[in-house]
């Protein structure tokens, strides 16, 4: 059964510019190149939610914790708390649509 890891942040302040070129030009590669598929992206405009929401795709949950606990995920994770706070995860199985 698929299973979706759901990710929430919120981006640093005054980092924006940086952020976006990381998650573009480096988080998404990278967790393509470790098996997750990026399904879903949103963000909150209003409200004290997560400003940023993240799904991605595994094929069943052997294979999330697997990537989870890589040394290359580590790295990636490590490279992404320098522009985000308040992050959080789960892993969930996965529905179409929003989920949280």
């Amino acid at each position: 059964m698929s299973v979706k890891v759901i990710m929430t942040w919120d981006i640093a302040a005054e980092r924006d510019q940086e952020y976006f070129e990381f998650i573009i030009g480096e988080f998404v590669p990278g967790v393509q190149r470790l098996g997750l598929q990026p399904a879903e992206a949103w963000a909150t405009l209003y409200g004290s939610y997560p400003q940023i929401q993240v799904g991605l795709l595994a094929s069943d949950a052997p294979e999330a914790r697997r990537v989870l606990a890589s040394a290359e995920w580590g790295l990636l994770q490590d490279r992404l708390f320098g522009y985000v706070k308040n992050y959080s995860y789960k892993v969930v199985p996965a529905r179409q649509g929003f989920q949280f």
